[in-house]
């Protein structure tokens, strides 16, 4: 029996041995990202980006603590304007910074993590103006510490994070397409022909 126990105990250590060694084997960096394209021209979309305090209509993670703290300090926008906030287990703690503006095309956005785990990333926003709107990216990238490939190797954190990301890009194609309606001059239709009333 001793000699069993042994041979489990070792095959037990072997087997997380490889296992840790080919976590480590993992991409010492990670970058998910996810685009959107929104009917609404590149000043719209980022008005709703620049300052953090605009996050909460449209941040998938305001909604998921109603009692989350929030403290806003510097500017309003642009470079060294600082969201912090902290929460239950689903939003945790942590700190964003804008880094780096150049509007309305990208917004860089230095992102710490305090809680569940320390983590510091790199948020950004790109917009590229096209016909009848804009294409929105955001993206999450940054170094893979031995806890974070672990983390990925057990749980897909692409769709895990991107389907965050996904659900706020759709809340914001929401609001800046309604703003762009609203902002649209109507057109004054005239009987008997073209909307100047001429029939041309």
């Amino acid at each position: 029996m001793p000699n069993t126990f042994i041979l489990v105990v070792a095959v037990l250590a072997a087997a997380l041995a490889s296992f840790l060694a080919y976590v480590a084997t993992r991409p010492g960096r990670f970058r998910i990202v996810r685009s959107a394209f929104i009917a609404a021209p590149p000043e719209l979309v980022f008005a709703r980006l620049e300052d953090f305090r605009n996050w909460r209509a449209w941040s998938p993670w305001e909604k998921k603590d109603p009692a989350l703290t929030r403290t806003y300090r510097g500017p309003e926008s642009g470079p060294g304007a600082v969201y912090e906030w902290s929460g239950n287990a689903a939003v945790g703690q942590g700190r964003m910074e804008i880094t780096e503006v150049t509007p309305p095309m990208l917004l860089r956005i230095r992102l710490d993590f305090f809680k569940p785990f320390k983590a510091s990333n790199v948020a950004e926003f790109t917009l590229t103006r096209r016909q009848g709107g804009t294409n929105l990216s955001w993206a999450m990238e940054g170094p893979s510490r031995f806890v974070s490939k672990l983390m990925g190797v057990l749980m897909n954190m692409d769709r895990i994070v991107g389907a965050d990301f996904e659900a706020g890009l759709n809340n914001l194609k929401a609001l800046a397409e309604r703003a762009a309606l609203e902002q649209a001059p109507p057109i004054d239709f005239q009987p008997g022909g073209g909307s100047d009333g001429s029939g041309a």
